[in-house]
């Protein structure tokens, strides 16, 4: 849209229109307004505008608009009343509260069924967490199990190597004592 064709638009609307033709005095209004084109808001009726020059400066003019107040003539009452509501049969009244009832009971099937998911949920959270526990345990004890094995026989080879060494000992020492006591009867 050129710039142009806006001014065009923009000049085609009342108001706007009117503060054109206030501040370019060369604008000459094509359209002619009359009381019946005012907007209807159907509250009120905006019959006339006032514009008033204040003073003219250097740097442009202003003006101020003034509008008068609404007339609210011809505006339709509104009724005071609510409309009538006839009063419920026993009938209506009995399909409510069947129809409460049946809600009520869905809901509290739906609540017991959310109770009981839980709770499977539940056990089967216990059930994996005691299977999880034995499984440690049954782990611990067999590897309490392997050490225990192990230092066994670390022990059994440390007393084994201590009683050879031992054993050396006492062949060394008696050997030591024979050539000791050949010596001796070699002295002799």
């Amino acid at each position: 849209m050129t710039l142009a064709a806006y001014r065009d638009k923009i000049k085609e609307l009342p108001l706007v229109s009117l503060l054109c033709s206030c501040i370019n005095p060369n604008y000459v209004d094509k359209t002619v307004y009359k009381a019946e084109d005012a907007v209807d808001l159907n509250w009120c009726e905006i019959k006339d505008v006032e514009v008033i020059e204040l003073n003219k400066r250097a740097s442009g003019q202003a003006f101020e608009v003034i509008l008068k107040p609404p007339s609210f003539d011809g505006v339709p009452e509104l009724s005071t009343f609510l409309p009538y509501r006839r009063d419920p049969s026993l009938e209506e009244i009995q399909k409510k509260l069947e129809a409460a009832e049946e809600r009520r009971k869905f809901q509290e099937a739906e609540l017991l069924k959310h109770l009981a998911e839980k709770r499977e949920h539940e056990r089967e959270v216990i059930q994996k967490a005691f299977e999880e526990n034995n499984n440690f345990i049954r782990n611990a004890k067999e590897k309490l199990q392997q050490r225990m094995e192990a230092n066994k026989e670390n022990r059994e080879a440390l007393l084994a190597a201590m009683l050879e060494r031992l054993q050396e000992k006492d062949k060394h020492a008696e050997e030591v004592r024979r050539n000791k006591e050949m010596k001796e009867e070699a002295c002799r």
